[in-house]
């Protein structure tokens, strides 16, 4: 088994920890060391049962091949972690995927990609690095998810769908067909987005219209 981490001891840590023990369950792949945060008070405490041990500096001293996710839900933090690991041979990216997640083998999911119990995902799909889709989405044909990218739960993300970098999309959100939303981007929750989005907005409604420039 593979010496795993989870970074991030939050809601979403937990939720990940609990999708590994459901992962080792039918095919026992990781062992499970603990958590990862940065918030010192945090340190030598214990989240859903598992210990923290300490922040992400940790991880680079081991100096032994190992293997850890961010479990962090806010795309821009995700990949700021990511960028602290980046010079360490050693680390290494688990991609977790739920026991129960439904998806065809022509589905291409990157390094470091977290996809949480009850998603459907169906096919011709590409879904880059470090990206956290929550439970209960799902995913249409050849839709394209680029890197650190989030979906919360009960996100509908139709076919032909293409979604930049680091954007979020709310809980409970549908996309329609053919949408192209833009990088650093946020959609609000229960929204529907029947048009194209730009780059660095944040868009809420149905339909989604823009609020805010970032």
């Amino acid at each position: 088994m593979k010496p795993l981490y989870i970074i991030g001891s939050g809601g979403l840590g937990r939720e990940v920890a609990w999708q590994v023990e459901r992962i080792n369950k039918k095919q026992a792949m990781w062992d499970f060391k603990g958590f990862i945060d940065d918030n010192e008070v945090l340190w030598n405490t214990a989240a859903g049962g598992y210990p923290v041990l300490g922040g992400c500096e940790y991880l680079g001293e081991q100096r032994k091949d190992l293997w850890t996710v961010a479990a962090v839900g806010n795309s821009k933090a995700r990949e700021k972690v990511i960028q602290k690991l980046e010079l360490f041979e050693h680390i290494h990216y688990a991609t977790l995927v739920d026991p129960s997640v439904v998806m065809s083998e022509e589905v291409s999911i990157g390094e470091g990609s977290i996809i949480c119990v009850g998603t459907i995902i169906t096919t011709n799909i590409r879904i880059g690095n470090h990206c956290v889709i929550n439970p209960a989405c799902t995913v249409g044909h050849d839709a394209v998810l680029s890197e650190f990218v989030t979906l919360y739960p009960g996100v509908n993300v139709s076919g032909n769908v293409k979604i930049q970098k680091n954007t979020e999309i709310g809980a409970g959100s549908v996309i329609i067909q053919g949408i192209k939303i833009g990088s650093d981007t946020i959609v609000g929750a229960n929204s529907t987005v029947i048009n194209d989005i730009e780059d660095e907005v944040t868009v809420v409604g149905s339909p989604a219209k823009v609020i805010k420039k970032h």
